[in-house]
């Protein structure tokens, strides 16, 4: 072999990628000290994307296609090295291959319990996870912004950073919102596009896009959700008395069945069951006999009403009807006297209130004059 067939070995002449794992985005052409050679032919496959380096310096960005590595088709290289149109020389660029299709069924997760005000339920704590996608829009950017010289970049490198954005997005979004906890399941498609807008905002700076967003599942700590559960059960229950009774029923088989109880599960167990059974013979609705009514509850005691009295324009009381009385008969309360209590219109007179008229027909006639 001559000179210049080794010489013509060491010129990379073909470029191109060929990805065989899932979670490359970007992964740098090893050169192993070898230069490109002037016409070599670069192939970008679809949903890749290749762009040059030179010198530390952004150069070239190649879409899916094949292209023959001439100054016609490197502008920007072209620029940087000044080269004109005689240049045939070998020249050393790192090339960068960047994966520019999706990267589905990726995790996100609220690794602490947000906080909100729930209309219903007052101040609560919730937990949310999904799934989402993404994707490289802006080869240049990404590799400027997140990659630097990293030979071989996966997306584990940056999913971290974007669940951190989902969740600070996800915990304003849903604090802002309004809606029931109770009703955020009919809403999580919604949700979903309103946070993926959030969301697009900051990973536009990194070059990418979220094409998918997806809330799996938004959950209540389990305190919240064994009272709901509670609650459910009195409610398909119906009646208190025969939910009552459910419980002591379950309560007295999980008591029976707790090997580690010993004798005193056993008497626990014996003793629902004979209070169980006590309940069933007894009449009601879960015995043969009917239930009987329970006595009626007597009313509750009416009222007494109080009254002020008003004399020379100045108010006293509140008196009671008895105190009332005795101030009729020490001459204090007169039929003209005004009186006033709670839900009367207005002052009236001590003779027209019926309830104030009967102290004073109780009382003796005025005594006959003198010498009569």
């Amino acid at each position: 072999m001559g000179i210049f067939d080794f010489l013509s070995g060491q010129f990379i002449d073909v470029i191109h990628w060929t990805d065989d794992t899932r979670d490359t985005m970007v992964w740098r052409f090893e050169r192993e000290g070898h230069e490109i050679k002037y016409g070599a032919k670069l192939t970008v496959r679809e949903g890749q994307a290749a762009v040059f380096v030179h010198e530390g310096q952004l150069a070239d960005v190649f879409t899916p296609g094949l292209y023959m590595l001439e100054t016609n088709n490197m502008p920007i290289l072209t620029t940087l090295n000044h080269w004109d149109h005689g240049f045939k020389s070998p020249f050393k660029s790192e090339i960068y291959f960047v994966n520019t299709t999706r990267f589905n069924d990726l995790k996100w997760g609220t690794k602490n319990p947000i906080m909100l005000r729930d209309p219903e339920f007052g101040p609560t704590r919730i937990r949310a996870f999904g799934t989402y996608s993404a994707r490289v829009t802006d080869p240049a950017r990404f590799l400027s912004e997140i990659v630097g010289t990293d030979g071989e970049f996966t997306m584990d490198e940056i999913s971290f950073q974007i669940r951190n954005i989902i969740v600070q997005e996800f915990s304003r979004v849903i604090a802002g919102s309004g809606i029931p906890v109770l009703d955020m399941a009919a809403n999580t498609a919604d949700l979903g596009k309103l946070i993926a807008a959030q969301v697009a905002l900051p990973l536009t700076e990194y070059g990418l896009e979220m094409p998918e967003f997806y809330i799996e599942n938004i959950s209540l700590p389990p305190a919240v959700e064994a009272a709901l559960d509670k609650r459910t059960s009195m409610g398909l229950a119906g009646d208190l008395g025969k939910f009552t009774q459910y419980s002591a029923a379950e309560a007295m088989t999980a008591a029976a069945s707790n090997p580690a109880g010993g004798g005193m599960a056993a008497g626990l167990g014996a003793g629902m069951g004979m209070a169980m059974a006590q309940q069933m013979a007894q009449p009601g609705p879960w015995g043969a006999a009917p239930a009987a009514a329970a006595p009626a509850a007597p009313p509750p005691p009416p009222v007494e009403h109080v009254w002020h009295i008003a004399v020379d324009g100045q108010i006293s009381g509140p008196f009671s009807k008895a105190k009332m009385g005795r101030m009729a008969t020490e001459g204090t309360l007169t039929r003209e006297t005004y009186v006033w209590t709670p839900g009367q219109d207005g002052w009236k007179r001590a003779e027209d209130v019926r309830e104030l008229a009967q102290l004073f027909t109780v009382l003796p006639p005025p005594p006959p004059p003198p010498g009569a």
